[in-house]
């Protein structure tokens, strides 16, 4: 039997408590938690008793963590989206392989430091590009390499962020403001630009991009809102943005749907109130926190829309919408070649063959841990944890950082182009500027 990988966890947040460290649970015989860091302690003491921490290595922080001779194997580093560089470097420093939460960072210079660092030490270096691992993107990238649809020459897809996730995420929550996080195209969407470059295997050579904050502004409040969802709000009935009904009586979001159903995903109530997830906490967390503010009172600042249009080489053009005005969550995809297409619905996993001329064929692509995006998460864990056992290198990994600077730089690039009004983007003339 291969030895027990050790895991050290940077931030214990619902991607470092949730998924990493719980793999633990999931899988004992691959890892052991031997050290955590977040700045609140009863998710500290939570982690202690679950994953059977010693006392004394668990931290306040990600840096007091780190300035510890080296605690496991693999260090997490699931913070915020601007700590994620200075953390991952200290750990390679430390001697650790890391999976880093996407995205690196919302620098290009600083993503290429990260790579730059973890060539030097030679150490393993995942980005956590989960969609990779799917059952469901794994299919259509074996359709696309066998050949089956001919050349690819065109690609649609589009992300439905869906009303309430745009309203908790990105209005009310972390990633609301661009300067402290990320660009909300970097920050929800690099998933779904490092598909279009793993799926065609071809770099992206132009990017252009046009989107807005159309909607979540104070000026576009109605007569009567209040400050607070809870606060004698007049239109609140008719809003679908209320806090009560997102988190409270939404039978897929809110807490009454999870005492319906307590294997649900705990997500986003688990967000509200990690560590007691009743009806009355839930109620004190949106009349006094940060997720029950009106949606047009918040200090926002990230697009609620925007569209990236990409040419890759041989001249494949790829058009990417991500929008919060959807009822319901998931992607689409269809990619069009030169014998046929594939329409394919990551909500519901299925994939659409059809030739042309001939009948269409349907694939539902579910196999085995279907879990976490779609099956996405454990299976990246496994696949590092198998590489730091076997040691492998890094280019025996879906998403090395290698593979995952890409997305990164079409975000970044993208980004550009809609501050500057659509300007075309010339990727390779982009990335000498950011390195000079």
């Amino acid at each position: 039997m291969s030895k027990v990988v050790t895991m050290a966890i940077a931030g214990l947040g619902n991607r470092g408590n949730d998924i990493y460290a719980h793999y633990q649970l999931v899988a004992p015989e691959e890892v052991k938690v031997t050290a955590v860091a977040d700045p609140i302690a009863a998710k500290r003491e939570e982690a202690q008793r679950t994953y059977g921490i010693a006392p004394e290595n668990c931290f306040e922080s990600a840096e007091e963590m780190l300035a510890q001779p080296q605690l496991a194997d693999i260090c997490v580093i699931a913070t915020q989206d601007k700590q994620h560089v200075a953390q991952a470097v200290k750990a390679i420093e430390q001697g650790y392989h890391v999976i880093c939460e996407k995205p690196i960072s919302p620098s290009l210079q600083e993503c290429l430091h990260l790579q730059k660092t973890a060539h030097e030490h030679k150490k393993m270096v995942a980005v956590g590009h989960v969609l990779r691992y799917t059952p469901f993107y794994s299919r259509i990238k074996e359709l696309l390499d066998s050949g089956v649809i001919g050349n690819v020459v065109t690609i649609q897809a589009m992300e439905n962020v869906t009303y309430w996730h745009q309203a908790h995420s990105y209005v009310r929550g972390n990633w609301r403001k661009s300067e402290e996080t990320s660009p909300m195209i970097m920050a929800k969407s690099c998933h779904d630009l490092d598909m279009f470059a793993w799926l065609l295997g071809k770099k992206c050579k132009r990017v252009s991009s046009y989107g807005d904050l159309y909607l979540f502004k104070p000026e576009n409040a109605p007569e009567g809102a209040a400050k607070r969802c809870m606060d004698g709000c007049k239109v609140k009935e008719q809003c679908p943005y209320d806090a009560e009904k997102i988190y409270i009586t939404n039978p897929e979001t809110g807490i009454r749907g999870l005492q319906a159903d307590p294997e649900r995903d705990k997500w986003p109530v688990c967000i509200l109130s990690p560590n007691d997830l009743s009806e009355e906490a839930i109620y004190q967390a949106i009349q006094e926190g940060p997720y029950g503010r009106c949606v047009y009172a918040c200090d926002n600042d990230v697009v609620d829309h925007q569209v990236v249009n990409m040419e890759f080489e041989d001249h494949v053009t790829v058009s990417f919408t991500m929008t919060a005005f959807t009822s319901k969550g998931g992607r689409t995809i269809k990619i069009c070649g030169t014998l046929g297409d594939i329409i394919g619905d990551l909500s519901t996993n299925e994939i659409t063959v059809a030739l042309y001329g001939k009948e269409s064929q349907m694939i539902c692509a579910t196999e085995g841990d279907m879990s976490g995006h779609a099956g996405g998460d454990n299976r990246l864990i496994h696949d590092f944890v198998s590489a730091v056992q076997e040691e492998m290198s890094e280019s025996s990994l879906r998403t090395g950082i290698d593979a995952s600077i890409e997305s990164h730089v079409i975000a970044i690039a993208a980004e550009y182009s809609r501050c500057h009004g659509g300007e075309s983007v010339d990727l390779e003339e982009f990335v000498q500027n950011c390195e000079e």
